[in-house]
This record gives structure tokens, sequence and C-alpha cells, in this order.
């Protein structure tokens, strides 16, 4: 675990110098796509999903070593050619995979975080899922395994494969001229996170647009049709944790409403969106207009923000701290840390929100915060690496506590009565 914590913590940095970058060019073009609260939402959903990678929280049913070794049916030697073709088999399973997660209703719970941030950047890129528990998407890498592509060359090229797939959110590239017959661009990315009825599913492909184009999905971005982004069901909340468990709880609560025992099974497997008719009777559930579209915004003062980017860098230092001495800490301290870190995520994002229950989630997480140390002797030795650390860590809880205190009763109020403000955007 610790080699795919070293790798994370590359992926990591890398793609939050191309997320300043981008800010920093979308800023001098007067173009400003990066609103506070829907970036640190978009950061905190990345971080959620790479403790739960480096943790390991995944069934696998069988790995592509199982396929690899029961069902080649030749062995390719590690070379130019087992590589692209690495390549082009995590290509084509994903597109498969993610194909499934837009048309199927269970596997749309394992995506809808990706598509629920309402402005398109890189940071976008990070709404990865954390409640994929159940990993199938290896079903989809057996051409590879019948090619005989082998383990080795899989494991290395897929955080490669991961990468590339972050570049290409953004709206300040527009269309590559040739480049749009051979790779995913921005352009086709923008139209596969649009609810505009014209671009819904369209341009599934992960890297290479060739399966979009083979299989019936590619839709080209129209001047007349500027993309909206987000989902028809908005999620309404800054909370990456809730987001994850948005439409599986919708599911949960139709399974249970209907009469009908047929609909409480097929529900899981229906096309995405799908609802019984009983249940879609009785409770509505309201979809978003993309020509009349309000963002979801909440009311924030400066202090507010400032405080909540401050949350986020901390909770990227414990990370990263989290990730580099994975080793170190061991079982079942590794979890422990994790599950704390998934409790600041759903505090800091409740501030966010505006939830008056904030004050007693950062009560909680400081309280366990300083349990641990009290029971440890120190912060998951943090002081082997930072003398002193500890005390630090200490004093963040007891502050912080305070600080959330003051927000919620002062800027809030414990009622929380204010209503979210929205920003309109017309097509």
């Amino acid at each position: 675990m610790q080699e795919l914590a070293n790798v994370l913590l590359v992926v990591i940095g890398a793609i939050l110098i191309l997320i300043v970058i981008e800010a920093m060019y979308a800023y001098y073009k007067g173009n400003f796509n990066f609103r506070a609260m829907d970036t640190i939402s978009s950061l905190s959903a990345g971080m959620t999903n790479a403790i739960k990678s480096v943790l390991g929280l995944v069934i696998v049913i069988f790995g592509y070593n199982y396929m690899f070794e029961h069902m080649a049916l030749i062995q390719l030697e590690t070379n130019w050619l087992a590589y692209v073709l690495a390549l082009l088999g995590l290509d084509f399973a994903t597109y498969w995979y993610h194909r499934l997660a837009h048309h199927v209703n269970i596997f749309w719970n394992r995506h809808v975080i990706h598509h629920s941030g309402e402005e398109f950047n890189i940071a976008t890129a990070l709404r990865q899922s954390a409640s994929k528990f159940v990993n199938i998407s290896v079903f989809f890498l057996l051409p590879a395994a019948l090619l005989g592509v082998p383990p080795k060359i899989i494991t290395i090229v897929t955080p490669f494969h991961l990468f590339v797939q972050a570049w290409y959110h953004t709206i300040h590239v527009g269309k590559l001229g040739w480049l749009e017959y051979i790779i995913v661009t921005p352009s086709q990315h923008r139209v596969h996170h649009a609810i505009n009825k014209i671009y819904m599913d369209k341009n599934l492909s992960p890297v290479f647009c060739i399966w979009d184009r083979l299989f019936g999905a590619f839709q080209e971005e129209l001047d007349e049709e500027p993309c909206v982004f987000g989902v028809t069901r908005q999620v309404k909340t800054w909370n990456p944790i809730l987001i994850n468990l948005n439409h599986l709880w919708l599911l949960i609560r139709d399974a249970w409403r209907t009469e009908h025992w047929q609909d409480k099974l097929s529900i899981w497997f229906m096309p995405t969106g799908w609802r019984p008719e009983d249940v879609k009777e009785k409770y509505p559930v309201q979809s978003a207009d993309p020509y009349q579209f309000n963002k979801y915004d909440t009311p924030a003062s400066s202090a507010l923000k400032i405080w909540s980017w401050t949350q986020f860098l901390v909770l990227l230092l414990m990370v990263a701290h989290l990730l580099f001495t994975l080793s170190a800490i061991g079982s079942p301290g590794i979890f422990v840390y994790g599950i704390f870190l998934y409790l600041m995520v759903y505090s800091y994002t409740s501030l966010m929100d505006r939830d008056p229950n904030a004050l007693w989630l950062e009560a909680t997480k400081s309280i366990i915060g300083l349990f641990i140390i009290f029971n440890m002797g120190s912060w998951f030795g943090l002081d082997n690496q930072f003398p002193g650390g500890s005390i630090v860590m200490a004093g963040y809880f007891i502050l912080s506590s305070l600080i959330v205190a003051y927000f919620v009763i002062i800027e809030i109020g414990l009622k929380g009565n204010e209503k979210p403000i929205a920003e309109k955007v017309r097509s």
C-alpha cells in the first residue's frame, strides 16, 4: 500500500499544480470560474477518494492477475507494443464501465459526484467517488488479458491513464482541429458534463474518442447550445460525503415506498433516473432546467471563505502525512486516521452549507482528535517528522472548535434559517 500512497502523493501534487495554473490563467483572461466553495468541495472530494483508495476499501471479486494467468491466449514480452495495448485495453475497459455508470441506476451512484460540480475546471476532475466499494471494472479488461498484456504493465499504465483525464476539464481551451478525431478534448468533455438534452450521456470516452464514434455516443459541442454543467437532480450541498450517498438514498427511499415488489427489486437495474410510477406521483423530484439553471450557492463572508480554505489546507497536510507515513502508522491506525479525516471533511463542508450542526460535528472531531493524541502520546507519530507537531495539532483542535462556534452562533445563527442563494445561468 505504501507504493500506492507514494504514487498518490505525486498525482495529487501534479493535479494541484494544474489547478493553480488554470486558476491564474482564468483570472488573467477575466473569466474566473473558481467559486471558493465549489472549488473546496471538489478538492475535498478528491481527498476522500484518495483516502479510500490508499486504505484499500474496495472489494475485488477477482483481479487482473487471475484473468491473465487463466485466460491469456498469448503472453506478450515487456516492450512498446505491450504498453500500447495496455493503454488501449484500459481505455476500452474504462469506456464501458463509464457507459454502465451512466445507464444503470445502481452504478450512477458511483459516478454522480463527478458530475455534481456546477463549475467546469480541473478541480472538477477530483470529484471522484468514495462510495465505490466493489470493483467490477476489471471484467472489461478481458480483451487485454486475452492478448496477454502483463499485469505489471497494467499497474504501471493505470496511474498515467487516470492522470491524463484531468487536463480536459476546462472551459479555457477551444476545439483542437484534427486532434478532435483522435483524443478526448476539452470541447468534447464539456459536452459530457452538460445537462443540455442534446448532450446528455454523450462523449463517454476517457482518452481516445474512437470508442464514442464507434459505438454511437459522440456529440460535437455546438456554438448555438452552450454547455450548462451539473446534474439534473441538483445535489444542493458542498458536502462530498453526502453527494456520494445522494442517489443511493433516493433509490433506497423509492424502493421502500413503492407498493410493487417487482419495482422494489428492478429499480436498482433500471435506466438511470427511472422511478416507480406510484412513487413518482406521490414524491416528485425536481429536475433542473438547463435554460433557467440556478447554481447552488450559499452566503459566505470573506472570513468564512478564508476559514474554509484553511480547513482544506489542514486536511491536505494531514492526508499528505497519512500517505507519507502509511507503513509506519500501520493497521489499525491508518483506518482510525482515515475515519477521522472523513469526519473532518463532513464537518467543515457542513459549515460551508450553513448547517448549524457543524458546531457539534466540529466539537466531536476536536474531542476525538485530542483523545487520539492523549491515548497514543502523539498525533500518529507526527513528532518523529516535526518535533512538537502533536502540540500544534492539539492547539488546532481547540482553536477550530472556537472558530466554528463563532461562525455558527454569530454569522449563521443556531437555527440556520438563511436560505441558499442562487446564481442564475442562462444558456
